[in-house]
């Protein structure tokens, strides 16, 4: 059922709007995936503060040459989902790996990162990387430790004054008594 030009008005507004606010697009082709996996796929999108939608690639190409996106076109062949992640720039390319492994269907095509077009390697290096929350707790840990030897350094030397302190009183209540 062909839509109208209002419609793909709005279609290519949407896009456009959340191409430009997204910091990872990926580009799919989920020839072959039945209704209930894409519904599994929207939902962990969700989830995960990313968003998956399917245009016509005829007006994803021009949000993106309006956007100043160039290189696109060549991966706009046959049907194309584009996930877009919002928040962590990594969900989407995580999400849509771990996907294509369970729903041979699904094949990663590239994506665009910072405004530039990626090949579908380099998104799956991109997935490969540890969540943002872990490498939070890295940069946290790594942070941590060296105050934790400056602590223990601290107390040490505490100690050693607090000893010296007792044997100075230890030496001068003998010759008192003396």
């Amino acid at each position: 059922m062909p839509i109208s030009k209002q419609e793909k008005e709005q279609m290519l507004q949407m896009l456009k709007e959340k191409m430009g606010s997204a910091q990872l697009i990926v580009m799919a082709d989920y020839k072959g995936m039945d209704v209930g996996a894409m519904t599994k796929l929207r939902r962990k999108m969700r989830e995960s503060g990313s968003e998956i939608k399917v245009a016509k690639n005829t007006i994803t190409k021009i949000a993106a040459r309006e956007l100043g996106i160039e290189g696109m076109d060549e991966y706009l062949e046959g049907p194309t989902a584009l996930a877009f992640g919002f928040e962590d720039p990594v969900a989407p390319a995580k999400i849509l790996s771990d996907f294509a492994k369970e729903y041979k269907q699904l094949g990663i095509k590239a994506g665009i990162l910072e405004g530039r077009v990626v090949d579908d390697a380099q998104i799956k290096e991109l997935a490969n990387l540890p969540s943002r929350e872990v490498l939070l707790a890295k940069v946290l840990g790594g942070m941590q430790t060296p105050m934790y030897g400056f602590a223990g350094a601290l107390q040490g030397l505490l100690r050693n004054l607090v000893y010296v302190l007792e044997a100075v009183r230890e030496k001068k209540a003998g010759e008192a008594t003396s």
